[in-house]
C-alpha cells in the first residue's frame, strides 16, 4: 500500500467504506499523507504517513528535531500515528540502529510528551511490554487519555521546540519537546482556567543529557495566572498532568 497511484488511491476508499458498513475502524499504515478521507469516513481513526519511531531500527533519521518539526509539518494534515513510546531511549552519541532491542534518540520525558504533542486517537506502546514494567514514566502512559476537548498550542518554532495543552474533561495535559539543544522554557498556564490544578510533573532528569531514561517526577499545585518553568535537556522534554482540584 506504500503509493499513491490512482488504483491504490480508490482501494484506500473502498477499503474504508466497506469497514464502515461493518462497523469497523480503519488505521492506515505503509500509507501516503491524508487527503480529508476521515472527514467522509470518521471511522478512518488514523495514518502513518510519517516518518515514525520504526525507522530507528535501521536509521538515524527519526532524531529529536524531526520530532519537533512533524508538528508543524505533516501533523497539519491530520492524526498521525508516528508509533511513541520507546522507552529505550539513548542520547545522540549513545544511539545505534538494530532491529533487535532497538534504541531511540532522545529522553524518556520526550517520548511521553508524544502523547500530548502528536495527534493520534489510536495510541500505542512502540517498546517491548517487558520495558514498560514498573519503569519510571508508566504512569502517565496509564493516564493520558488519546481523545481530546481543547488544544492550545502554547509555544514553538518548527525544528527547535513545541508545547502544546490539550484538554479531557476538566483535566489538562501538556507536552514540550526540545531538539538537539538543551532549553529552559517558561509555560504560560492561562489555558487552564477557574480554579486549582494539582500538577504531576515528568521531566527530565538533572542527569539526562547522559542518561537518556533518567525522569524526575514531582508535584505541585498551580493556576492560571502562574508560570511553570522546566529545564529540557538535549534531545528533552516534559509531560504534565493538570488534574483539576475539586
Amino acid at each position: 500500500m506504500n503509493r499513491d497511484d490512482q488504483e491504490m488511491v480508490n482501494f484506500y476508499e473502498r477499503l474504508v467504506r466497506k469497514a464502515a458498513e461493518h462497523h469497523l475502524v480503519v488505521d492506515y499504515h505503509g500509507a501516503y499523507k491524508p487527503t480529508g478521507l476521515r472527514r467522509t469516513h470518521p471511522n478512518l481513526l488514523t495514518r502513518e504517513g510519517v516518518m515514525g519511531l520504526e525507522y530507528n531500527k535501521w536509521s538515524t533519521r527519526v532524531t529529536p528535531e524531526h520530532d519537533v518539526t512533524i508538528p508543524f509539518t505533516r501533523m497539519l494534515a491530520g492524526p498521525m500515528d508516528y508509533t511513541p513510546g520507546c522507552f529505550n531511549n539513548a542520547t545522540r552519541e549513545q544511539f545505534k540502529p538494530r532491529n533487535i532491542d532497538p534504541m531511540c534518540q532522545g529522553t524518556r520525558a520526550h517520548q511521553l510528551a508524544m502523547y500530548v504533542v502528536f495527534e493520534g486517537p489510536l495510541a500505542m506502546l512502540a517498546d517491548y511490554p517487558e520495558i514498560y514494567d514498573h519503569n519510571p514514566g508508566m504512569e502517565f502512559l496509564e493516564k493520558v487519555p488519546t481523545v481530546w476537548d481543547e488544544t492550545k498550542v502554547v509555544n514553538g518554532e518548527p525544528s527547535q521546540y513545541v508545547t502544546i495543552a490539550r484538554r479531557h474533561g476538566a483535566d489538562w495535559f501538556l507536552g514540550a519537546m526540545t531538539n538537539g539543544d538543551p532549553r529552559d522554557l517558561e509555560i504560560p498556564l492561562s489555558f487552564l482556567g477557574a480554579g486549582e490544578f494539582e500538577a504531576q510533573i515528568f521531566a527530565d532528569g538533572a542527569d539526562a543529557d547522559k542518561v537518556a531514561t533518567s525522569l524526575a517526577i514531582s508535584k505541585k499545585h498551580l493556576k492560571a495566572g502562574d508560570k511553570l518553568t522546566i529545564h529540557l535537556a538535549p534531545g528533552g522534554g516534559a509531560a504534565v498532568i493538570f488534574a483539576s482540584v475539586k
